[in-house]
């Protein structure tokens, strides 16, 4: 089968992977220990969330989708890069490398465009009290979920399948861990300001708008904020956002570096390290910045945890 003008059989190999075998099985053990984390995290949330009646709420709703979402993100490159760790091929088709792409770079941007709508949530629960009941409705969150992943996969096939339609050199070595954007678009034989603007427009419309949107709410909100006489009702709103704050901060952060600069600047080693924050950090560090900064959740989390010892111990 042919894709453009290349074979869906065409093999890529990635070399980031360590060669020598002290160094595979620490990789190996270290990366599973994040995974277990990640996974253990992100799915004690969406059970609290599920069972806790008290935490039936949009804010909560949607810090239950974005842990379901990054369940799936990291779900879509840490198993293999797991398995690229222990194998001594470490290669992946074109169609392979186009899937876990799409899905990669779709799901991240859901990510970025969750964080979006909390921070709307927030700026409706501040500034507009009276009318949070009415405007944030289930029907409401449900909608801006899935507008998120819509909307992230939606432009990651259009970037995909824009970046696979490009002639590659016979080199097909990708200095990397998995098939992202920045090392893959390496592969060109022809480089043009085109491709380069291409990923930059995606890479803005998926993290450069939603994050002036987060910023803008977060005006709103300060502003909103200092105008409360009472310094404990300033701090409960101030801890309402600065769990979901320090999380856009890391998220955002990371991604910029990565999508949103010049392929001139792209350096291996350097985003090697950046990817595996944004694919492993970022994940593992949510559940626990949403917890530990979040004295309800922190308090439901320690119940629920009890209350399942308790029924295994029985």
């Amino acid at each position: 089968m042919i894709w453009g003008n290349h074979s869906l059989l065409m093999e890529f190999v990635f070399l980031a992977y360590p060669t020598q075998p002290e160094l595979r099985v620490l990789s190996f053990l270290g990366v599973s220990l994040v995974y277990t984390l990640i996974i253990g995290g992100n799915v004690l949330i969406i059970e609290t969330i599920q069972t806790e009646a008290r935490l039936h709420t949009p804010m909560y709703y949607f810090l239950g989708s974005l842990s379901g979402v990054e369940i799936c993100y990291t779900a879509v490159v840490v198993p293999h890069i797991l398995a690229n760790i222990l194998q001594s091929e470490k290669t992946i088709t074109l169609l392979g490398c186009a899937t876990q792409m799409i899905f990669f770079i779709g799901l991240g941007s859901a990510d970025c465009l969750l964080l979006a709508s909390m921070a709307y949530d927030r700026y409706v629960a501040i500034c507009h009290p009276l009318q949070y009941p009415l405007t944030m409705t289930l029907t409401l969150c449900v909608r801006l979920v899935m507008a998120s992943v819509v909307i992230g996969l939606f432009l990651s096939i259009q970037l995909v399948a824009f970046i696979f339609s490009l002639p590659f050199c016979r080199a097909q070595s990708i200095e990397h861990f998995f098939c992202d954007v920045p090392p893959v678009m390496h592969l060109f034989c022809a480089r043009s300001h085109i491709h380069e603007q291409s990923v930059l427009v995606a890479a803005t419309l998926a993290i450069a708008m939603p994050f002036f949107f987060i910023a803008t709410s977060y005006v709103f909100i300060v502003a909103a904020v200092l105008k409360i006489h009472s310094a404990a009702g300033r701090h409960r709103a101030f801890s309402t956002c600065s769990s979901h704050l320090s999380v856009v901060l890391l998220q955002y952060g990371c991604c910029a570096f990565m999508y949103l600069r010049p392929n001139s600047s792209y350096y291996p080693k350097q985003d090697q390290f950046i990817s595996l924050v944004y694919t492993l950090g970022t994940p593992m560090l949510n559940p626990l910045i949403y917890t530990l900064r979040n004295s309800e959740m922190k308090g439901i989390l320690g119940r629920v945890l009890t209350r399942n010892c308790l029924s295994h111990s029985k």
